[in-house]
């Protein structure tokens, strides 16, 4: 396939990246942790000066931080504004990552959803949704990106078609660790670039990207919203106007010894907001995608009995927390410098 990446015949170089481990203290859990592994780098036609640098800090909650209750649906005041200029997606991307592939629904009496089951009242009704997905990847797949890029977005919006988990490595404008660990890893600074941990294959581009998870994880087709070329990427591009380059630019902050873990998709307003913070911070994020009949609806309701996103974890200071615009205060009180 194009865009895939060999490096077998050069010299390796060590550093350290994130790398999916057992725990030691349950069969069961997982952690993600620093680890010294060998990769290789083009150095050919780009050369590095330094590798990437990853410096923890110690990670603290600000003082006397109380998670707030989640309210559905109920923007802070402050942040109205910032909701509608990021629902413009819906408008110009047509709902695309709204729904999970197959999806479907079927509206009946509350009688019929068995206590303990997901499912979201319209009317009097409830909303029986589902989907078909293709076979789940064992690891997630990693993605290296950045909120302001049309061409981003779109592998961002198959992720969530095809509800896949993924560990982002945010790549903002200036960001002192991931454009340079793509860069040595890949040869180029261009965005977004895919590794796969569960067949090792590595690429750019994004429609060779949505192309080859839709052939390894999905159905084997590539929406239409997202199979227009030019015109795609155009509205995936005014998609963003509203935003003015948020979650483009690094701002200072303290590097997590262990990625955040985030429960959202992309066509999530509420979901943005949170999104470009994280990018603007450089922080590396589980986002487990739950768009319209992703089971991880029913999964994150019986871990916490409620569904509502974003959802935010964070190992790192034993925080969990829902509402947005209190993820966004969080962490920029936590992490930023």
């Amino acid at each position: 396939m194009a865009g895939v990446l060999n490096f077998t015949s050069l010299p390796p170089i060590s550093k350290p990246i994130w790398r999916h481990q057992k725990a030691k203290t349950s069969s069961s859990s997982r952690v993600f942790v620093i680890k010294s592994s060998t990769e290789v780098s083009d150095t050919s036609s780009t050369s590095v000066k330094d590798e990437p640098q990853l410096g923890f800090s110690a990670i603290t909650p600000p003082a006397n931080f109380k998670p707030p209750e989640p309210k559905l649906f109920t923007p802070r005041p402050d942040k109205i504004v910032d909701l509608i200029t990021a629902s413009l997606n819906l408008l110009f991307r047509l709902g695309t990552g709204v729904f999970v592939n197959g999806y479907s629904v079927s509206f009946v009496s509350k009688n019929e959803i068995p206590p303990g089951q997901y499912a979201l009242g319209v009317a009097g009704f409830v909303a029986k949704e589902s989907s078909k997905l293709g076979p789940r990847p064992v690891k997630p797949i990693e993605l290296y990106e950045f909120e302001g890029c049309p061409f981003c977005r779109k592998v961002r919006e198959i992720v969530a078609v095809l509800d896949l988990d993924v560990l982002y490595y945010p790549c903002p404008r200036n960001g002192p660790t991931f454009r340079r660990k793509v860069l040595q890893m890949g040869g180029k600074q261009m965005f977004p670039y895919m590794v796969d941990p569960n067949t090792g294959v590595s690429m750019y581009e994004s429609d060779d990207i949505i192309k080859y998870l839709v052939q390894k994880y999905g159905d084997g087709n590539v929406p239409l919203s997202l199979s227009l070329g030019l015109l795609t990427t155009l509205t995936a591009g005014f998609a963003m106007i509203g935003r003015m380059g948020k979650g483009s630019m690094y701002t200072k902050a303290k590097m997590p010894p262990q990625p955040l873990e985030v429960w959202a998709y992309e066509a999530s307003p509420f979901s943005k907001l949170v999104r470009e913070v994280l990018v603007e911070l450089e922080l590396p994020h589980i986002l487990h995608s739950c768009a319209r009949g992703s089971p991880k609806r029913q999964e994150l309701y019986e871990k916490i009995g409620h569904f509502q996103v974003p959802y935010l974890e964070d190992p790192n200071t034993g925080v969990k927390m829902f509402e947005s615009a209190e993820i966004v205060d969080y962490l920029r009180a936590t992490y930023a410098l």
